[in-house]
Formats: structure tokens, sequence, C-alpha cells
């Protein structure tokens, strides 16, 4: 696991040992906080400024049989021009100890001259249309299909094939340029849902390159359903019972020690009925997703935040009902930022089918021209859902009519704005003080925490109490109505927040996973 740094400036270097074995030699960085600088033996392969996204150098020309020496130097001076998150110099209540440096994998693959450059991959419920980046003919094949809980998966009362899917090849739709469309489609289609997280996997080849793949089949949409406007996966309605998911650990900070605990924190939501996660304002490795993919959880993605953050007129003015527009005369250099990594965000997560919805903006932050940015969403990827404003300043165009609301449980009385499915994007976070929360910062180990949350319990029973009657009273009666979803705050304790469901260190669920079921079960009955 690489580390998460406080510094503003690190100088970086390390020396390898190389064997040349084909005609392209590939740099990858899966993420670097904020600039990287890279040298190669000496040389200059560019400069990189971002900090949650991957990029990469062909390093051919450089790469050298034997040693070889690369240094990074990487700046991070918390540039709210570009992405930053949750991030802060001063760390306290819902910001966090700010971190930088090489803070994800950094690998080497070679690939011959005609790689594969892409797979972009799109479901449906009869089959996947593949489109394959490449200068030479590419060709696909399946392999056997899977999900987590069943292993490699045939058929009943079929001969398999030998690939172990009974389908036909797939067909070439069209090819220009370097692009190949190919369309696949499965016998007896299965699809992905969370109760049955089906993939198929499938081989492409070009030349003499290959590369696996897998995809779910599996739609998401809203459609009227008994005169009330619902989110729908694969045409039925479902309940978007989510947890805000801000990927923070008290062993590794913006990674977990243990790789593993991705997986450990999706069947640990699972266990009390959750069947989404929104990740909040953070991009995790692919691994993260991956496991979502196959253990059959939905996720909600954020953008990560660049800009200004004002509490007063990004919270308490909302709070007390006055808005604004977001329009802006003209872009700047910080919105194009966004935009950009926006862009290269839906690009890089595209292919997950758990991945259902993206949040444009939240609570204001950095908000502007919400309405362009909808239509650009839905340029960039129209097979998922878009919520444009997430808490308040809602333009006209959103998948949702989203909400935040804390400190109160109101009785919802009509179902959202314009027709749209209500969303209460979030909720709850409810505090409760029950150790094993660290109380010491990990990277500020000197800095002792502060309590924060939205309503102090004394023990597990009340927290549980408080969080039933809140679902009870506001959420479940909401969704005949059309209230879609509703997404509690948050996973577990972060730092000085200690509003989670499980202490910072996950040693605790401070909740009572039985009746936390009893809860989910009450929304299926609602569905």
């Amino acid at each position: 696991m690489p580390s998460c740094r406080p510094e503003e400036e690190l100088f970086c270097s390390t020396s390898f040992d190389f064997e040349r074995t084909d005609d392209v030699v590939l740099l990858h960085f899966e993420a670097v906080d904020q600039i990287a600088d890279v040298r190669l033996n000496g040389v200059d392969l560019g400069i990189h400024s971002g900090g949650y996204l991957p990029f990469e150098f062909d390093i051919s020309e450089l790469a050298l049989d034997g040693i070889n020496t690369l240094e990074v130097h990487v700046v991070d001076r918390l540039s709210h021009d570009l992405p930053y998150g949750k991030q802060k110099k001063e760390r306290g209540g819902m910001w966090y100890t700010p971190m930088s440096g090489i803070w994800q994998s950094v690998w080497i693959e070679q690939v011959p001259k005609d790689y594969i450059r892409s797979v972009r991959i799109t479901p449906d419920l009869k089959g996947a249309t593949i489109t394959v980046e490449c200068p030479c003919e590419a060709q696909i094949s399946l392999l056997k299909a899977e999900n987590a809980a069943e292993g490699q998966l045939s058929q009943s009362g079929k001969k398999p094939s030998e690939t172990g899917v009974f389908c036909p090849e797939a067909r070439l739709l069209s090819k220009a340029g370097d692009y190949q469309v190919f369309r696949i489609e499965p016998e007896d289609p299965r699809h992905w849902t969370p109760e049955d997280p089906y993939l198929y996997r499938a081989r492409v080849t070009a030349g003499k390159d290959s590369a696996e793949v897998y995809f779910g089949l599996r739609t998401i949409e809203i459609k009227e359903v008994s005169s009330v406007n619902r989110v729908c996966l694969n045409g039925k309605p479902v309940f978007l019972h989510g947890v805000l998911d801000q990927g923070y650990f008290a062993d590794g900070f913006m990674l977990p020690a243990d790789p593993a605990e991705y997986e450990r924190d999706i069947l640990r939501m699972k266990e009390l009925g959750f069947n989404m996660l929104r990740k909040h304002i953070k991009i995790e490795p692919r691994q993260f997703y991956y496991d979502c993919d196959r253990l059959g959880m939905l996720v909600m993605q954020d953008m990560v935040n660049n800009g200004e953050y004002s509490f007063f007129s990004d919270t308490v003015l909302p709070t007390i009902g006055i808005g604004h527009s977001d329009r802006s005369a003209a872009r700047d250099y910080r919105q194009d930022v966004f935009i950009d990594h926006s862009r290269q965000t839906v690009e890089l997560l595209y292919n997950h089918p758990s991945i259902v919805a993206w949040t444009i903006f939240n609570e204001g932050w950095g908000q502007f021209d919400s309405d362009d940015l909808y239509d650009m969403f839905k340029d960039w990827d129209s097979t998922r859902l878009a919520d444009s404003a997430s808490g308040w300043f809602a333009q006209e165009k959103s998948d949702f009519d989203s909400r935040h609301i804390y400190f109160r449980t109101p009785r919802i009385k009509k179902g959202g704005k314009g027709g749209r499915p209500l969303f209460i994007s979030e909720c709850g976070g409810y505090s409760l003080e029950a150790g094993g929360h660290g109380e010491k910062g990990p990277l500020n180990p000197g800095q002792s925490a502060k309590s924060y949350g939205y309503g102090k319990c004394m023990d597990s029973a009340q927290l549980t109490s408080r969080i039933e009657a809140m679902y009870d009273k506001m959420i479940i009666p909401a969704i005949a109505l059309g209230c879609c979803g509703c997404i509690y705050t948050q996973l577990s304790d972060i730092e000085d927040e200690i509003n989670g469901l499980y202490t910072y260190d996950r040693s605790k669920c401070k909740v009572d996973k039985a009746r936390m079921k009893t809860i989910a079960g009450k929304i299926k009955a609602e569905i």
C-alpha cells in the first residue's frame, strides 16, 4: 500500500530492475495528490495535476534493461482550483486531515505495438454492446460467468459449451478508424441485481494483445409505476436504501491497510440491510468498485469537489430556505478543471455495473451551471441517473428531487417537485461515542479529536431507536408518495466525526443489526 503523507512537498525516488520483453512499455500511476512531476532515468516525462484519477506515460524509449531510476516531485498546497474533497489544513467537524503524495499504486505493463487501448461496455437486459479501441482487428469470446456466491456457473439442463456460456459469438456491428463495436447476447440472459450479482466474463483479443473484461446485464431508469415516477432496476421499482461512504480508514486514512477491507465494508452494510453506498466526494481504487460489482452493492458516485465552500452561503442560507441561481457569466479555469475531471471520472468508472447514478454537485459546493452539467453527464453516459444538486440549490434539470434533512424528522406530505422521484440524499447522522474511534487522527498524532455529529445518543439502543423512528416517520410513509431512496449518514466514524454506524477502526458496530435489518424489510414491503 502506498503511504498517505501530510507534507505539502515531497521528493520520491525508487530504483527497479527491469527486463524488456515487448514493444511498448507503459508506466501507470493510479493517483498522486495533487501535482506530480515525473522523471525516469533523469528525463522529464511530464506533469499531471489532479489527485484522484489515474494517468500514464509511454516510456518505451527510456526504459532500460537493468536498473532504472524513477523520481516524482509532488506538490500539494490544497489548491482549490483542483479537486481536493474533504481535506483541510486544519481538520475539524466535516473536514479531515490533508494528505499528499503517491497514494495509489504505481505499475508497469509491456504490450505489443498494436495494443488494446480501451474497452467500453454498455449493458442492457438482452446483452452488451462492447466498443474496442485498437489499431488492428479485434475478436471477443465469452468465458465462464460467475457470481460471488456461486463461483463459476453453467446453465442447468444444458451441455456447457467450451466457454461455459450459451450464446452466439460476438457480432461485429461497426468499424470506424480504431474503434470496433461488437454485440453479445447470451441465451437466457441472467440479470445483475444486488441479490444476484451475476457477472459475464469475456476475452478481447487483438493481434498479439488480449485482455479479460466482465460485465453485468442491468438497466437503471425512471419509469411511471402506478401513476408515480420511480427508480427502476431492470424495469422493476427499487428503493435506493443507502449509506454515505466517505472511504476513510483509521489504519491508512485514504486507503485501508488491507485492501480486503473494501469487501468487509460492503458486507457490513449488506448485513445491516443496505443495498447502496453513496461514495462521497472521493474516487476509490478500482478494487472497491470491482468488489461492489461482484458482491452486489449499488453505488452512487459523487464528483470530487473543487472551488470554495462557504458555511454561511452554502449551508446556513439554504437551511432557512434561501436559494440562488447557479448560472455563471463565463467559465473560468476552476470550472474547466471540474468539467474535465468529471468527464474523466465517468470514463474511468463507466464499465462498472454497480454504479447506477452520479452526484454532480453537493450542497452548493463549487456549483455552477448545473443544468449544463446535467446535459454533459447525459452526453457522456446516457445509461445512468444524475443528481445535479444534492441537498439544495436545485435548478431545472436533474433526475431527482434531492434533499438533505438533518436535525429534524418531518412527515413528508407530497412527492418530489416536478414529478421527479424524491430522494433523501442525506439524513440522520446521529452521534455515539463508542470507543475504537481512533481519538487521534492517524496523520496528526498530537491532535485530539473533538466529537461531531447531528444529535448525541447515549448508547447503541438509543442510537438504533432514533434511526428506526426516523425511517418509520419520515422515509417509509413517503415511499407511496414517490420517495425513491434515502442515504443515512454514515458508514463509519471519521476522525472528529462520531456519527458512523461503525467505529472508525471498524472494530464495533454501534447499532443493533437485527433491528436495522427489520427496517430494510419494512422498506421492501412498500416497494
